[in-house]
């Protein structure tokens, strides 16, 4: 019998649970907000929308549980990850040695975080005393039963105290005083359950991640080459998958984003069209077609931040040409998947001054992708940026 001492034994005599501890949301803001907490370069952009962040709040304040732990790395002689700063996501620049980056938590963090600081974009979350819980107002906020949670959960106890006694009568602050400083007392003394690694390499921190999240949204490997971009200065996910995110969503189509993993995909398939026009002189490949399985992301890690600027904004203008016809023609009942903008999106870049407007009315109305294949897909597509309609 073969036996692997060496490996067991290593393995057994390594107890990576006793490293962990708990850390006050309190105390993990201050690190962000010092920069010796971190968020390394695979991780995918911010995700959680109000409703989250909301939920969040409302669980650490009324939930019988404690929410999940947080997992960290501490960085050592493996520094071959990029850091960046939580919020703006800007790289980290120096020796990181001894730093704490994020491996698994990072959404919880940065929604806590921002209460912390008072982030702008939490300006319409407040908590209302009257209905006992985190909500979302649409205006600012000028409910006397309110108060936002940036102000609330702010750093700095004072804020809270003259938003309580100027916006009060002295009798009302006296009741609500002691109150709303005992829920954000709890709230910045609320301890998360921390496991730290100990100098991990990028594969191990992403396994890591992986095994914490294989019921939950993975990071992709489209999301990890991506993620790279900004060693270019160019950040794909402000710069254009969430702006293009949001001109379907602006016209109605958010719903077809669909599974998770699509919010990535088809912004980047939808690169294709102005790559070839613009990068291959308009020459079309078939297995450059905007559909999810032919995402081009090692190509974009060659790419130029002009050139990445280029294909990037010839995207954004030919979505919002082929949305518009959309809505001229009267077309939405039939878009019942986004192969039909992204399509759309690709003929308006091939065939910008040639538009053959019945033709493509008929051929949106007409064109059905369920059950096809990718071959069939590739070859509706390829004769479309042709003008080929028969």
């Amino acid at each position: 019998m073969k036996i692997n001492n060496q490996k067991l034994q290593a393995a057994i005599n390594l107890n990576p649970t006793k490293r962990s501890q708990t850390m006050t949301i309190a105390d993990l803001s201050e690190r962000i907000e010092n920069g010796t907490l971190t968020v390394p370069l695979y991780q995918r952009g911010l995700s959680w929308n109000d409703d989250k962040a909301i939920a969040l709040f409302n669980y650490q304040l009324f939930g019988k549980a404690p929410v999940a732990p947080i997992s960290l790395n501490e960085i050592g002689t493996n520094d071959d990850v990029p850091q960046l700063s939580f919020i703006s996501r800007d790289e980290v620049l120096g020796d990181n040695n001894g730093k704490l980056s994020v491996v698994d938590g990072q959404q919880r963090l940065t929604t806590n975080y921002k209460a912390y600081s008072n982030d702008d974009s939490f300006n319409n979350i407040v908590f209302d005393f009257t209905q006992a819980r985190f909500k979302k107002t649409n205006n600012v906020v000028t409910n006397k039963s309110q108060v936002p949670v940036g102000i609330l959960f702010n750093k700095n106890q004072q804020v809270l105290t003259d938003y309580i006694y100027s916006n009060f009568s002295a009798n009302d602050a006296t009741k609500l005083f002691p109150i709303l400083v005992g829920i954000r007392s709890k709230i910045l003394n609320y301890s998360y359950t921390i496991h730290i690694a100990d100098n991990m390499s990028e594969n191990e921190q992403i396994e890591w991640f992986e095994v914490l999240n294989n019921a939950g949204s993975k990071v992709s490997l489209i999301e990890l080459a991506l993620s790279k971009l900004r060693m270019h200065d160019f950040d794909i996910y402000s710069n254009f998958i969430t702006p293009y995110k949001d001109i379907v969503k602006d016209y109605g189509f958010g719903e077809l984003f669909s599974p998770f993993s699509s919010n990535v995909s088809y912004p980047i398939a939808s690169l294709n069209p102005a790559y070839e026009y613009l990068l291959k002189s308009g020459e079309h490949n078939k297995n450059y077609s905007p559909i999810p399985s032919d995402t081009k992301e090692r190509m974009l890690l060659k790419l130029t931040k002009k050139q990445l600027d280029d294909i990037s904004d010839l995207t954004l203008t030919s979505l919002r040409r082929s949305l518009d016809f959309i809505f001229t023609h009267q077309l939405q009942e039939y878009i019942k998947a986004m192969q039909y903008v992204m399509y759309l999106t690709g003929y308006f870049i091939f065939q910008s001054d040639n538009i053959q407007q019945d033709k493509l009315i008929q051929w949106v109305k007409q064109t059905k992708f369920d059950n096809l294949s990718n071959g069939e897909r590739r070859l509706i597509y390829s004769k479309l940026i042709m003008g080929n309609f028969n």
